[in-house]
């Protein structure tokens, strides 16, 4: 079964197995080749998205369980479909008192079964911090109870006694005060304030969250544990291959990859078929994707990040920095912003992780006497500061070796630390950057924890302080800020996209190619859209300027940054069938912004926080919204909101069929995220995973009318026609001259004798493409004669 294109599909307990089932005919039309699913093993009860895995053992009975599960695949195999799985090695939901493994460790701590599954510090009680009050507060207030023989309840939380304290009877559940104090002080767990989280974690968690413990997935035993289900699915044809969550999460992405490639080899298929391997990863700047891991590529945020620059034009670069700085108060370039949030999020949500990381330091520095004059406060400061400047999620050293590409990493790093580097500190920043790349001195078991440590800390300080902090502070054009992006960036050109599309051909044919997930920050078309702004930024000022004046009359007290963002998301995400006298239409709009702007708030956290949320700012920042859409108070907005519209439809057309056109046609495998075949003006998450009405898919297709979907349909009935031009086919850049030769990209894909021409224009000039040809084969081929009307046109020559 040839990988052509992909699907993916969100599944929950409101969209299970049966009604992915009842969509494959029409996704088989549409010309996808393969079903793409999030996570199908048992999550929590209710999960929405399914990565917090309960019992990786198990298909999520919500969903259908395995004989759902093995319907849909039967339906997808008679339709010509294959399936891939999202899987989720790095970590496990254990909120609720749903995972067994989790209720059997809290129960009988270092010598349950399930122990050596979860990364915890066994040196003292787990750590829970699940209280609203502290803990003697907690007691006072008989909040903590227990329930028969067995459970510890609060709340909606219920924990396990130590099997040697169950059997307690009636007393259990009157017990209260000092008994009931030491009876807790005796398990293998610590009840705690949910504030202490970050300061005295005591277990890994995934990033910030406190329900998603991490798994030791390096131990060949817990990685067999885990991943029977998958292998045995593999086995039986019912998997085509998994897309892997959050790799760098793990303490050896690499071996776990190397690992998971040899597991599914040692179980060929008969057709020989080997299984496709996806990773989630975040490349940094000029950061390549290793080619000895033994995977097919990422999951395609590097390709959202290559063809988002192009549809920038840099001329806009200037003029909207200089407004965000004047309107915002804040740095015009993205660096500084960074780095304070970095700052931010080491200070306030990892310190117990940062803790541990220093104590693995000091322990591996004491253990020679090179090193043991290193203290652990040299120590601290050194880390902090490399944590703030690291310019990747991570590096792959093992505490004994590290890979050649790694000193690249180092190097940039160690260069942009040096200006914080107080005097006569050098030498510890030196010995952590040798102790990284296993050269250090030590014994050599501490290096492996100690570096583990640092880059297990790495990735999350820099998720949390770019992607789900800085993202939402810094707003020169919101189009460059999302998951995988450098927002220091705007623009690239051509030529830069050329060579990374010859790089994908011949490293990464099999790569995912994405421009919208579960997890972006904005629509793919309201990126789109919103880098329309670039090629007029006088226009969208001037506009902007006058829609601010009556946005800062409806509220004087929300912070002019925020009402610019705002701005911004309502030109970005306005539905386009939504009219200005549409109350109802505009009051659910203003619903789904209100939940963005109540987000991007407490992500941002400078005005308001998920800790502490200031309700106050939040609700003249949501009344704004309210006002603003009221067909009665924002008449004069939404008139003038409407012509800016219509002014700039044509050119956010082409920047979203340009887009399209060339996920579809270079090198790699082109994901469609469900219901983006149509126009996607969706916000972050929960937004982007609404439901999806099939059926008006169905009837666009049959109508043919749409373009997006035409043009989506049209090029996928190619790659079905000629699927062996964009499965192996080698890419030849094409060369354009003439006026507005920098808005096209053209090249051949070409597989032995057949050969596709593909021309795409990424801006439309109002007056025409005038000269401007493409040189095929040294013909010179006028692009106004190639496109004709058209955005973008691929055929075979």
């Amino acid at each position: 079964m040839t990988l052509r294109a992909t699907y993916r599909l969100q599944m929950h307990k409101d969209f299970p197995f049966r009604t992915a089932e009842a969509i494959v005919p029409y996704l088989e039309r549409l010309g996808i080749s393969h079903l793409y699913l999030s996570p199908i093993t048992t999550a929590a009860k209710g999960s929405t998205h399914g990565y917090d895995v309960v019992d990786p053992t198990a298909i999520n009975p919500e969903l259908g369980g395995e004989d759902g599960y093995r319907a849909l695949v039967d339906t997808a195999r008679a339709h010509g479909l294959g399936v891939i799985i999202d899987i989720v090695p790095n970590h496990m939901g254990v909120a609720g008192g749903e995972n067994a493994w989790w209720n059997d460790v809290l129960a009988k701590g270092e010598a349950s079964d399930f122990a050596t599954v979860f990364d915890i510090d066994f040196s003292r009680p787990i750590v829970l911090p699940v209280l609203g009050d502290p803990l003697p507060q907690a007691l006072e207030q008989g909040a903590i109870t227990v329930e028969g023989d067995e459970i510890v309840a609060y709340g909606e939380h219920r924990f396990p006694l130590r099997p040697e304290d169950r059997g307690i009877g009636a007393e259990g559940g009157t017990m209260t005060g000092e008994a009931l104090a030491e009876l807790l002080d005796r398990q293998h767990y610590r009840l705690a304030w949910w504030r202490t989280a970050d300061d005295e974690l005591n277990w890994r968690r995934f990033f910030t969250v406190n329900e998603l413990a991490g798994v030791r997935i390096g131990q060949e035993p817990v990685f067999e544990r885990t991943h029977a289900l998958y292998f045995r699915l593999w086995q039986e044809g019912l998997i085509d291959g998994v897309r892997i969550d959050h790799v760098d999460g793990l303490t050896d992405p690499a071996g776990y990859c190397r690992r998971l490639r040899a597991r599914f080899e040692s179980m060929p298929r008969e057709d020989g078929t080997p299984a496709i391997i996806w990773v989630e990863k975040i490349l940094g700047a000029g950061e390549p994707l290793a080619t000895d891991w033994g995977i097919d590529g990422t999951s395609g945020y590097d390709f959202m990040e290559e063809v988002n620059l192009l549809l920038h034009d840099p001329a806009g670069e200037a003029p909207l920095a200089e407004a965000w700085a004047r309107i915002s108060g804040r740095a015009a370039d993205f660096p500084p912003e960074e780095l304070q949030a970095r700052q931010d999020v080491l200070a306030w949500a990892f310190e117990g992780q940062l803790n541990g990381c220093i104590r693995a330091f000091a322990a591996l520095a004491a253990s020679d006497p090179q090193s043991a004059a290193i203290t652990p406060e040299m120590l601290r400061r050194a880390i902090v500061r490399l944590l703030w400047v690291f310019p990747v999620y991570r590096t792959y050293g093992l505490g004994d070796a590290a890979p050649e590409a790694d000193a690249a990493i180092r190097a940039e790093t160690r260069g942009r630390v040096q200006s914080l580097i107080p005097p006569g500190e050098d030498f510890v920043t030196d010995a952590i950057m040798a102790w990284l790349a296993g050269e250090g001195p030590g014994d050599t078991d501490l290096a492996r924890e100690a570096v583990r440590r640092f880059q297990q800390l790495s990735a999350p300080v820099a998720a949390k302080g770019v992607e789900d902090t800085a993202f939402y502070r810094y707003g020169r054009l919101l189009s460059r800020n999302d998951v995988g992006f450098d927002a220091s960036r705007f623009a690239g050109d051509v030529a830069e996209f050329h060579d990374r599309m010859q790089a994908r051909a011949a490293d990464w044919p099999r790569a995912l190619l994405a421009t919208a997930t579960h997890d972006h920050k904005r629509g793919e078309d309201v990126r789109a859209r919103l880098a329309v702004l670039s090629q007029i930024p006088d226009r969208w000022l001037a506009a902007v300027g006058r829609w601010d004046a009556e946005a800062e009359r409806l509220a004087p007290d929300v912070d002019p940054a925020d009402r610019y963002m705002l701005l911004q998301m309502i030109y970005g995400a306005w539905p386009e069938d939504l009219r200005a006298d549409d109350a109802d239409g505009l009051a659910d709009f203003a619903e789904r912004l209100s939940a963005w702007q109540e987000k991007a708030l407490r992500e941002a956290k400078l005005r308001s926080s998920w800790e502490a949320p200031a309700e106050d700012y939040e609700g003249k920042a949501k009344a704004l919204i309210a006002a603003l859409l009221d067909p009665a108070q924002g008449k004069a907005f939404l008139a003038d909101l409407a012509v800016f519209h219509q002014e700039t439809a044509p050119a956010v057309e082409a920047a979203m069929l340009a887009q399209l056109a060339l996920r579809l046609t270079v090198p790699g495998v082109p994901d469609t995220y469900q219901g983006t075949e149509l126009p996607d003006y969706s916000l972050v998450d929960p937004d982007n995973r609404r439901p999806v009405d099939y059926d008006a898919r169905e009837r666009a297709v049959a109508d043919g009318g749409e373009p997006k979907l035409a043009l989506l349909a049209e090029i996928l009935a190619l790659r079905r026609d000629h699927a062996d031009v964009f499965a192996d086919g080698s890419y030849h850049p094409l060369p354009v001259s003439g006026e507005g030769a920098d808005r096209v990209v053209a090249f051949l894909r070409v597989a032995g004798d057949t050969r596709l021409l593909v021309v795409v224009a990424l801006r439309v000039p109002a007056d025409g493409w005038g000269d401007a040809a493409v040189t095929v084969e040294g013909e010179a081929m006028p692009v106004a004669t190639l496109l004709a009307d058209r955005t973008a046109v691929v055929r075979p020559l």
